[in-house]
């Protein structure tokens, strides 16, 4: 799952065609909600398949059906190496990125962290049953659904705005 989800990543960043790379960016966020799934966090990779892949993949797909010919035809003509001197602040930042993200996670030693090992010496730890997966469902169901509707009306809203703004007037 993980050599999925770099190599799909990996091209849909490199690639300079929209519509592969939109495509290949759906496999990437399903990858991510595998390898939630093989972590065992059930809760949070059927989260990730719907808000990331149901609700902005789609917003991306509509953005993208949205925008006009010859936007799309500039964006893909455009000559450009991978690395270029124009590139190179960008280069340069994601390089230093990726090498605080080793240095961290090669130094850090999550077995030996003090407050890991006093939650395991009081028996300060919560098990994971269904009891809390069932209290985070009727919670969405009950106490936080006016927000969810009222944030899914919003998005209903800027939708029809985006439409609005991107038809195309009559010439008189």
């Amino acid at each position: 799952m993980s050599f999925i989800a770099i190599v799909s990543a990996l091209y849909a960043a490199s690639t300079k065609n929209l519509v592969r790379s939109i495509f290949v960016f759906f496999v990437t966020l399903f990858a991510l909600a595998g390898l939630y799934v093989l972590a065992l966090a059930d809760f949070v990779a059927v989260t990730q398949v719907v808000i990331y892949v149901g609700g902005i993949l789609v917003l991306i797909i509509f953005a993208f059906m949205l925008s006009g010919k010859e936007t799309l035809n500039v964006i893909q003509q455009q000559k450009g190496k991978f690395f270029s001197m124009a590139k190179l602040p960008a280069i340069l930042l994601a390089a230093l990125f990726f090498i605080v993200m080793i240095n961290v996670v090669l130094k850090a030693d999550a077995d030996n962290l003090g407050w890991v090992k006093d939650s395991i010496a009081t028996n300060n730890t919560i098990t994971p049953n269904a009891v809390m997966i069932d209290n985070i469902g009727v919670n969405l169901m009950t106490r936080y659904l006016l927000p969810f509707e009222a944030i899914s009306i919003l998005l209903l809203m800027a939708l029809v705005g985006a439409a609005h703004l991107s038809r195309k007037e009559a010439k008189i």
